[in-house]
């Protein structure tokens, strides 16, 4: 009995060992690289051999070694940031727990020896667990819900970064052309400073106008000075987000930022659109399958948690007889007197609705966040354009018009310098205005794709749903 124990034992866990998960050659990265490429059309590489951070090196350089666009920024931080990285070990780190739970249980021997007044006795045992080999398919099922969950977050830390840098990417080049517009602007204002005091001077001009044409210049001076300070951080974040080391800052960026579209998109379907690709909600919506998996796991075992079963070998020595040998067997299991498993259904099912009310919510955030960035992205969109259409060429006009009258002295040279003031101002807009749409923009693509900020309620559901055991608490 006791080897036809042993044997089926060993038998169920070879059936078992031919369903289990193996390790896979890239760690599950192509679906993150699959939907990484469909979203945002970028590579990803997960560097694991010198060979590999060789290959990245050059081709970070090769993007480095001529002026920074957005979109090669983004591929050099994907490549490059060690913060992405260790997400993607987080991912391998996932599929180690797919393999591990797809295993059945290692079957137990024991071997044992008394002796006493010239007798003997050994013991051998092979103890299986039963309830886990008949919950392995179960179980296996789960973990590969798991492991899938483990590849979208690490596709959606990947979206993330990327919509990191291009906001980074978009506030340093708009904050250095806002410091080139303000040391122009301050070179004509230390002009006007020296002229008021010499004027003063002279008598011209009166203390009440010096201290006019000073303070422009001490204002234009202070908000160079905060200008220059707000795109050097930017640059700093930009050139962290891309994990650039030491002489990577060399990086070499545009001027300004690019022109407007020709118009707006047109997205009458966002919020569809936003709930079938969101990664969040993906992710959500796997981790209640898991859930549900799970809870049934749980009522279907409800009664019974441990059910052990060995085979045992006993053979016996006695001076005073023959040596004899016993075989038999041992179960155990345990009974549900006091706990009948009313607490784990319990649990499984309240972490269940937990999971589902989070989606419910996530889903109702996600059509409100993108009809949001969707109105943000057209007002921004036309208040730029307004800026470049309306505003600037009238300001040009203005200043064309005020120069023929200077020329003509039909005008004094302060009223020359205060329309400056005001054309400043204007520039100072439109540059902001045109920043503004390209952050709305980033925006927009991360309201329908995933990648923005952790929301309240939303990422954080999922990891506390996952906190339930897979198994349902066993």
């Amino acid at each position: 009995m006791a080897h036809h124990l042993a044997r089926s034992l060993l038998l169920l866990t070879a059936l078992d060992l031919s369903g289990c998960a193996a390790f896979s050659p890239d760690s599950g990265m192509t679906a993150v690289s699959d939907l990484t490429n469909q979203t945002i059309n970028k590579d990803v590489a997960f560097v694991r051999s010198a060979e590999g951070t060789e290959a990245v090196k050059a081709t970070v350089r090769r993007l480095l070694s001529r002026p920074l666009s957005a979109d090669a920024a983004v591929q050099v931080a994907l490549l490059n940031n060690k913060g992405l990285q260790a997400a993607y070990n987080e991912l391998a780190l996932a599929e180690t727990d797919l393999v591990e739970q797809s295993l059945p249980p290692n079957p137990v021997f024991s071997i044992s020896r008394i002796s006493g007044n010239g007798a003997s006795e050994i013991e051998r045992q092979v103890v299986g667990d039963i309830l886990a080999l008949a919950t392995l398919p179960f179980r296996s099922d789960i973990a590969r819900e798991r492991f899938r969950q483990a590849q979208l977050r690490a596709a959606l830390a990947t979206l993330r970064l990327a919509a990191d840098v291009r906001r980074a990417y978009v506030r340093v080049v708009a904050g250095n052309e806002m410091v080139a517009l303000l040391t122009d602007a301050k070179a004509t204002a230390d002009s006007t400073a020296q002229l008021a005091v010499k004027l003063g001077e002279t008598g011209s001009l009166n203390k009440l106008d010096q201290a006019r044409e000073l303070v422009f210049y001490a204002e234009t001076t202070a908000d160079l000075a905060t200008a220059r300070q707000a795109a050097t951080s930017a640059r700093e974040k930009l050139a962290r987000l891309m994990g650039l080391w030491d002489g990577g800052l060399d990086f070499h960026l545009p001027d300004q930022l690019p022109p407007l579209p020709r118009r707006p998109q047109a997205l009458p379907s966002i919020e569809i659109d936003a709930v079938a690709h969101r990664i969040d909600l993906q992710i959500a919506r796997l981790e209640l399958t898991a859930l549900a998996k799970a809870l049934n796991l749980t009522e279907a075992t409800r009664f019974v948690t441990l059910l052990d079963l060995a085979g045992i070998s006993r053979r016996t020595r006695d001076p005073e007889s023959a040596p004899f040998r016993e075989r038999g067997f041992d179960l155990q299991f345990q009974i549900p007197i006091f706990d009948g498993g009313e607490v784990r259904v319990r649990q499984a099912a309240e972490t269940y609705n937990l999971a589902f009310n989070r989606l419910t919510e996530r889903a109702v955030n996600v059509r409100s966040e993108a009809r949001d960035a969707y109105r943000i992205y057209r007002s921004s969109y036309d208040i730029a354009s307004h800026y470049q259409r309306e505003i600037l060429p009238l300001r040009k006009i203005i200043t064309e018009e005020m120069q023929l009258r200077f020329s003509s002295m039909q005008v004094d040279i302060f009223a020359l310098l205060t329309e400056a003031r005001q054309r400043l101002a204007s520039l100072r807009g439109a540059i902001d205005a045109k920043q503004k749409f390209f952050l709305a923009q980033s925006e927009l693509q991360t309201a329908v794709n995933g990648g923005g900020a952790p929301a309240s309620g939303g990422d954080n559901s999922t990891t506390v749903a996952a906190a339930a055991p897979a198994d349902g608490g066993h």
